[in-house]
């Protein structure tokens, strides 16, 4: 009997697993005339409204990566809006290529900040999302452009950043951050200087910010994305165990902040 029984469960299982399907949609969204096309994955099994959580690209723009990660968030509960920051959904595999397009926004830390927000008033105008729960996380560029957000002011209940940049050319902008931040970074990453790491613990100190950072030992830029070591940069390379810890951390954040307790494999 208890073997029909188990068997019955699993059944139940399997069915509620099937029946649970990820979408993926583009969606057009403009900033400031610049047309943009973003990647949004939710579970369509899960009534009601969730959280939503804007998720921003690496340097190579609206990629797979990007999306594989908007998707990982759907299959937790969330929304996810994949950000498209470059403008037509417009990706590059020419690092010379990608440091121009960053480094555009970067040098105009306000039209990054505009960008960013783009992304999230238009996830926070998705019919499934309650507009008074999200977040936002980002890759390299992507965690550099979510700080900025936080920096904005933005109306989010927090931000993470994986490998991202931590400069910060105005450090009074650090008293417009309502939300709280998690930091996910290599011990090894020498794309940080210590200059920056120690500017950037300063103005959260300075401002009574709620923040944490995590420091993964030999994990060095990009640790998170399997495909980094493809591209031959010296300093780049993935680390599968600070990959998993790292995302780990990401949905204990979350839980803390919107009550949410779904786990997922990190692949």
């Amino acid at each position: 009997m208890k073997y029909a029984l188990a068997a019955m469960a699993a059944v139940a299982v399997f069915s509620a697993a099937a029946a649970a399907a990820v979408r993926t949609e583009i969606v057009q969204y403009n900033q400031g005339g610049t047309r943009l096309q973003g990647y949004v994955a939710y579970d369509d099994a899960v009534e009601g409204k969730r959280p939503g959580i804007v998720v921003v690209p690496e340097w190579w723009g609206l990629n797979d990566y990007a999306k594989r990660r908007a998707r990982m968030l759907a299959q937790l509960g969330y929304v996810a809006f994949a950000a498209d920051m470059f403008g037509e959904g417009k990706t590059t595999n020419d690092p010379n290529e990608a440091a121009q397009w960053s480094g555009a926004l970067k040098k105009d830390r306000p039209l990054l900040r505009q960008r960013v927000r783009a992304a999230l008033d238009a996830l926070k105008a998705r019919p499934q999302v309650d507009p008074g729960k999200t977040s936002a996380i980002g890759y390299c560029f992507g965690g550099t452009s979510v700080i900025e957000l936080a920096r904005s002011g933005a109306d989010v209940k927090g931000v993470v950043s994986f490998h991202g940049g931590l400069d910060a050319p105005d450090p009074s902008a650090g008293k417009n951050i309502r939300c709280r931040v998690l930091v996910c970074h290599g011990a090894n990453d020498s794309f940080e200087s210590p200059r920056d790491m120690e500017a950037f613990q300063k103005e959260m100190r300075d401002n009574h910010v709620d923040w944490q950072m995590n420091i993964y030992g030999n994990a060095v830029h990009s640790f998170t994305n399997p495909d980094a070591d493809k591209h031959g940069i010296p300093g780049i390379a993935y680390n599968r165990e600070a990959d998993q810890r790292s995302w780990q951390e990401m949905q204990l954040f979350f839980h803390d902040l919107f009550g949410m307790s779904g786990q997922i494999g990190n692949r």
